[in-house]
């Protein structure tokens, strides 16, 4: 019987897979695993980072991207415990993520060697899928099962692998179960239940969709069924772009970083319509006792997790969609959309007042944003890190259907959006990608810029540097919290940028802004613009009662306690806000 190396073996699973790169960094308990991806690398690309950090979130943002599994891998011990962050990523925003982790030899293990450390353990918590190898022959069938579980479950797979064990030979004998044929069977949608649902917005005046990421890919049923039966539509933030940001129903995004408009009108809805999102901000959500709702998602454990319904739908939204559709138009009145696309017309127009902000000796973010905006070319992806730079994307990026919006959004991890524009760059290279990130964030993985020249990755990444934790600034005052600890040392960034072989800009006025544009229309290096920005950050869409209390008693301990009034929002904007 013909033999081969279980490392062999295992790399042909990730093969049959479609695996096309891995991202991490050699060491010596992963080794064997890294000689075989040397001796496939016309086959499989390793993308070597400086930071496992780097490598678990580009891994993670390749999986958002594509929907395919991404992987990374790492030594055991210090190597793993970097992985954590980006596989707690994935596993909050519900993506398929293969980790491959050294371990000692299997010799050595249990003697508390160097580097020992029990990874099963450790990841526990994050894992769909968490198996130590105990034999060579189990390598690729366990390679396999831990890919199909993180592809069935949307979710992270480790795999903990002693060193020695991918350099035995086993028989040559294994055939992966790979492919999404082998995953699940797609639910039917009940022709009783769109019967059900057509009732119920037949009977509403004031119905309302609020779509997610399972949404996704059925943007053009999702436009025609919103503009069919006249209805308002509100997409949670990592979903943008499904429908045009600025198509006339929308109402932008809802919760702090949304729109007022949106909080208005879910506050109004009779008839919820849940649409492959799991939203967590049951306080921007209608009133339960007047507002009757409807849940479409693959995944029926988050069935009425988040508000109470009258229906569960378990299928494919895109299937959904089009089986109601199919119905032709439900309802025929457009009062209650009117109504809201009146409001959303004075929030779009002060929105475009903010663009054109030019107030204040540097650049000011809303104008940033707007900038960054009018470069963003039809296929362009958005790498969107957290912090400031996630509000004022969320305010001021109008993300159309053919771009990409990557975000941490779950897990809210600083520090995202640079890997995942490397992973952007690396897997549709003929796409323009756009990164942002406040000084804060970049500076957490700065080091990792030179990936991006490694690799010749012509992304454009913005740091938005107003030398503080700005968003911090803002949550401790509406804490009703002094702020403290929040500044930060300046960091020349467009000299880092240029270290490490890119391109690097600094921009402290609008006017500099404008005149650096059409060099980025088209870059041929990684590039990075430093632009010092004006020390604000926008208001939550509607300020609520906490809040106000907050910014109230933040103001009054500033006074108390320094003699002096802290600087806040202008007046005009927090009432526009709170009114």
């Amino acid at each position: 019987m013909k033999k081969i190396k279980a490392s062999e073996a295992m790399i042909n699973v990730l093969l049959d897979w479609g695996v096309k790169r891995v991202y991490g960094l050699p060491g010596d308990s992963i080794d064997t695993t890294i000689d075989a991806l040397h001796r496939h690398d016309e086959e499989i690309d390793f993308i070597q980072v400086r930071h496992e950090e780097v490598a678990s979130l580009a891994a993670t943002s390749e999986a958002k991207l594509t929907g395919t599994v991404g992987v990374c891998l790492s030594i055991g011990g210090p190597g793993a415990i970097h992985l954590l962050n980006g596989l707690y990523d994935a596993k909050m925003d519900h993506v398929p993520v293969l980790a491959l982790i050294g371990q000692v030899k299997s010799s050595l293990i249990n003697s508390d060697y160097f580097q020992e450390v029990n990874t099963a353990a450790l990841l526990e918590d994050v894992a769909v899928y968490n198996k130590e190898i105990q034999s060579a022959a189990s390598l690729p069938r366990i390679v396999d099962e831990a890919i199909r579980t993180a592809m069935r479950q949307k979710g992270v797979a480790v795999l903990t692998i002693p060193d020695d064990l991918p350099d035995e030979d086993i028989p040559d004998t294994y055939r992966a179960l790979a492919g999404e044929a082998n995953l699940f069977s797609t639910p039917t949608i009940e022709a009783d239940k769109i019967a059900e649902v057509t009732r119920l917005l037949k009977e509403s005046k004031k119905p309302i969709v609020l779509s997610g990421v399972g949404a996704k890919g059925a943007g053009e049923a999702l436009t025609t069924f919103i503009e069919t039966n006249h209805i308002p539509l509100v997409q949670t933030m990592p979903s943008k772009g499904t429908v045009a940001d600025n198509h006339p129903n929308s109402l932008g995004n809802v919760g702090k970083l949304g729109t007022k408009p949106a909080y208005e009108a879910m506050k109004e809805a009779d008839f919820l319509l849940l649409l492959g999102t799991n939203y967590p901000y049951v306080d921007y959500l209608p009133d339960p006792s007047t507002c009757k709702a409807v849940q479409v998602d693959i995944v029926p454990e988050r069935f009425g997790k988040r508000f109470p319904i009258e229906l569960a739908i378990e299928g494919r939204v895109a299937d959904f969609l089009t089986a109601m559709n199919a119905q032709g138009a439900i309802r025929t009145t457009d009062t209650f959309l009117q109504a809201c696309q009146q409001t959303m017309g004075h929030w779009n127009d002060w929105m475009q007042e903010q663009r054109q902000n030019t107030t204040g000796d540097f650049v000011h973010p809303s104008y940033l944003f707007n900038a960054i905006e009018s470069i963003a070319k039809p296929n362009a992806v958005f790498s969107i890190d957290v912090g400031t730079s996630t509000s004022w994307g969320a305010r001021f990026l109008r993300v159309q259907p053919g771009q990409d919006y990557l975000i941490s959004a779950w897990l809210g991890t600083m520090g995202c959006a640079l890997p995942g524009a490397i992973a952007a760059k690396i897997n549709e290279p003929e796409r323009q990608v756009l990164a942002v990130a406040g000084d804060g964030a970049f500076a957490m993985v700065m080091q990792d810029f030179v990936t991006a020249t490694k690799y010749q990755l012509p992304l454009i990444q913005f740091v938005v540097n107003n030398q503080k934790l700005a968003f911090i600034e803002v949550e401790q005052q509406s804490a009703g919290q002094r702020n403290y600890g929040i500044d930060l040392e300046d960091i020349d960034f467009a000299k880092v940028a240029e270290a490490c072989g890119g391109v690097g800009y600094t921009v402290k006025t609008a006017a500099e802004l404008d005149a650096l544009l059409p060099k980025l229309a088209d870059v041929s290096k990684p590039t990075l613009v430093n632009v010092y920005v004006e020390d604000d950050a926008p208001l939550p869409g509607k300020i609520v009662m906490d809040e106000a209390q907050g910014y109230a008693k933040f103001t009054f301990e500033t006074v108390l306690k320094d003699h002096k009034f802290p600087t806040l929002p202008p007046l005009k904007d927090i009432m526009r806000q709170f009114f």
